[in-house]
C-alpha cells in the first residue's frame, strides 16, 4: 500500500484559471478594471471627435486643391477658399479634442479618484 502525498503545481494552469475567473466576475468586484475602463473611456469621446474633424478637414482640403488645379482663375480662387477651410476644419481638430477629453475628465473625476484611493 503507498500512502504517499503527491501534489502538482503549474502556474500557467493558475494563470489560465485566474483568466477564467475574471471572465466571470462582477465588475464591481475588480477595481483596478474599472478604473482602467473610466480613465480609458474619458478619452474616447475626445478621439472620436478630433478623428471625424481631421479626415473631414483633409477631404475638403483635398478637394480645394483638386479644384484649384482645373486651371481657371475662378475656379483658383474657389479651390483655394475651400481648401483654407478645409485647413480651419482640420486644425479645429486638437482643441475640440483637448476641450472635450477635459469636460469628460471633470465627469469621472470623482469616480476615479475614490477608486484610486480604494485601490491604494
Amino acid at each position: 500500500m503507498n500512502n504517499n502525498y503527491e501534489y502538482y503545481y503549474s502556474a500557467q494552469k493558475e494563470q489560465e484559471i485566474a483568466a477564467i475567473r475574471k471572465k466571470y466576475m462582477n465588475p464591481e468586484e475588480d477595481k483596478f478594471e474599472q478604473l482602467k475602463k473610466l480613465d480609458k473611456e474619458a478619452d474616447k469621446r475626445g478621439q472620436i471627435y478630433a478623428l471625424v474633424l481631421g479626415v473631414t478637414g483633409a477631404l475638403i482640403l483635398g478637394g480645394g486643391m483638386s479644384i484649384v488645379m482645373v486651371g481657371s482663375t475662378i475656379f483658383m480662387a474657389l479651390g483655394i477658399i475651400i481648401g483654407l477651410a478645409g485647413l480651419a476644419v482640420a486644425a479645429a481638430a486638437f482643441p475640440v479634442y483637448k476641450r472635450t477629453v477635459k469636460k469628460d475628465r471633470e465627469k469621472v473625476a470623482a469616480r476615479v479618484l475614490e477608486l484610486a484611493d480604494e485601490i491604494q
